[in-house]
């Protein structure tokens, strides 16, 4: 059934707290690798095969900062261990190599790493959603998301509108590239799809009572330093609800 993308439990620091909810993080915590890394991994490579045009787009200003986001992904796993980087290649801890000579920045990232990547860029009504490589979505859709504001991006959750949207917004105005900032979001699902794909406002709200998986997401908001813009990180853990 989960083939691996499960978790045995969730990281000690895998706290989730209302919005905002932020701290600042080193940022060479910025990308992690766990348990889940094959399986997770084979995931993606299957999606960004079979189905590209649904997990990872990009508007015309977001391409500068696509390829930014990738400079950065790489030049972070460089400096580790578990990865083999070449001027042309990037060995990841499972054994497979991926190209770096790829026209798709925000594709080749999504083979490299288990996080989803966001990119927003400013606006008068705020930071808009540009590109994105988006393997596992959380009952949302790439392509009816594309081009939106961060309150339009947030329509459908509880609560966020109002203070809540006002500081949110503030956090990508105010973030530093020297000083990312993480929070972690608690949802409960009753499938261990990591692709779960939904239109805005056609999900059945589930609770902790009716639900067999806990999925948090450790999300990390940095400022890309040569564009500017604002690059938003995903890591899903996913762990039966008992084990967690």
């Amino acid at each position: 059934m989960s083939n691996g993308v499960l978790l045995q439990r969730l990281p000690d620091d895998a706290v989730a707290h209302p919005l905002p909810g932020t701290r600042p993080i080193d940022p060479d915590d910025w990308l992690r690798v766990d348990e889940a890394y094959a399986a997770q991994m084979a995931l993606r490579d299957s999606l960004l095969d079979d189905r590209p045009h649904l997990v990872r787009d990009v508007l015309p200003d977001g391409r500068a900062a696509a390829r930014e986001a990738l400079a950065l992904v790489v030049d972070h796993l460089s400096r580790r261990s578990d990865f083999e980087v070449t001027q042309d290649t990037v060995r990841r801890p499972d054994g497979r190599r991926v190209s770096l000579n790829d026209d798709n920045p925000l594709g080749t990232i999504g083979r490299l790493v288990q996080e989803d990547l966001c990119i927003l860029a400013p606006s008068p009504e705020g930071h808009r959603l540009v590109g994105a490589v988006l393997c596992f979505p959380s009952a949302w859709t790439l392509a009816q998301k594309m081009g939106r504001t961060l309150d339009a991006l947030h329509g459908p959750v509880p609560d966020y509108q109002g203070d809540v949207a006002r500081r949110v917004q503030r956090l990508f105005d105010g973030v530093r590239p020297d000083r990312p900032l993480v929070r972690h979001n608690l949802l409960h699902h009753d499938s261990d799809a990591l692709f779960n794909p939904r239109l805005e406002f056609s999900q059945t709200p589930r609770g902790p009572g009716d639900s067999r998986f806990k999925r948090v997401e450790r999300q990390v908001i940095l400022r890309l330093p040569e564009t500017g813009l604002v690059g938003f990180s995903i890591h899903t853990y996913l762990v039966a609800a008992a084990g967690g």
